[in-house]
């Protein structure tokens, strides 16, 4: 295969696992309405993940705090990946693995809402911060792939987990964007009253 036609068929692995994922649909739905219930009662979206997934929890709370496609306030999100005195305090005390949930533990509230960003779902540091998470009686959205992982078996029944149904990396974070951009939307649409 030459180097155009491998380009090509990225594409169309990635058109095709864009189309099994629109059954996720109303799993995706789900989700919107319970970041906007939290935020319609005073919560906030706390975001995590590791490398790509840290620039997609980045990506989210960007587009919520600042705006996405429709001018309105700013809305609570954060990526509790950012701060570096924060991060390598507790990886340096602790271990990597607490990243994630000690931030939790401090600044998670029952209202927030967890976005916990996973393709494989066995980030160990992912899966604790989601521990964390029910600890403080948050709600949590997993983006995973693959078969889960750990993360899946530590869902609860009020938590949602949008799995993409590939394997290989880079196809499911091309759909953790395409969650992340429905998210927004959904979001926006609900919290303006803007109807088609």
């Amino acid at each position: 295969m030459n180097s155009e036609d491998r380009v090509r068929q990225h594409f169309a692995d990635s058109i095709e696992i864009k189309r099994q994922s629109s059954d996720l649909a109303p799993l995706v739905s789900r989700a919107a309405q319970l970041i906007t219930r939290s935020l319609l009662e005073n919560g906030k979206v706390l975001c995590c993940g590791n490398g790509g997934s840290a620039g997609d929890a980045q990506h989210f709370s960007a587009e919520m705090l600042n705006r996405f496609e429709m001018e309105r306030p700013g809305l609570p999100a954060m990526a509790i990946t950012t701060d570096s005195s924060t991060l390598t305090s507790i990886a340096n005390d602790y271990s990597f693995a607490d990243i994630f949930s000690k931030q939790i533990r401090a600044l998670g509230q029952p209202n927030d809402v967890l976005l916990a960003i996973s393709t494989s779902g066995n980030s160990e540091n992912v899966t604790r911060a989601c521990v964390a998470a029910h600890e403080r009686g948050m709600k949590i959205i997993a983006f995973t792939g693959r078969d889960g992982g750990d993360l899946a078996g530590i869902l609860g029944k009020d938590d949602v987990e949008l799995r993409v149904p590939a394997q290989n990396t880079a196809r499911i974070q091309e759909v953790h964007l395409v969650f992340i951009h429905c998210l927004c939307d959904l979001i926006d649409r609900e919290l303006l009253g803007v109807q088609d």
